[in-house]
């Protein structure tokens, strides 16, 4: 894993959140959401409206927004954008910071209960 926060590049912090709601690699929806970022070597702290850029690829991908996988690493891949020092923080324990701060503690039903069928509560 990098050690270097500021070198890490969008490509490189996707497929981090894919990897941590998705380690198995089995939700195609997520694996779509890194293929989409596969080829953005830009250094993360570089990307301007990191929101607006995930959102549109979220929306794309999930119009409904009816997968929790693909909300919770959305929400990683921003949480990360900001806080480039947590990369190598323990999955559980990111996956609640990155919860929290996305929707204030306050994450809706299906985000939830992804969560808690995890052991993380928010």
């Amino acid at each position: 894993m990098r050690h270097d926060p500021d070198a890490l590049t969008l490509a490189e912090v996707v497929a981090r959140a894919c990897e941590l709601v998705d380690p198995d690699g089995v939700d195609a929806v997520v694996g779509e959401l890194q293929q989409a970022f596969e080829d953005a070597d830009e250094p993360i702290r570089a990307v301007e409206d990191i929101e607006s850029r995930v959102g549109a690829v979220l929306a794309n991908l999930d119009p409904a927004v009816a997968n929790p996988s693909l909300a919770v690493a959305g929400a990683v891949t921003i949480y990360l954008s900001y806080r480039r020092d947590e990369y190598g923080v323990e999955p559980a324990k990111l996956l609640r910071m990155a919860a929290e701060a996305e929707w204030q503690g306050d994450p809706p039903d299906l985000v939830g209960a992804w969560l808690a069928d995890r052991g993380i509560s928010v």
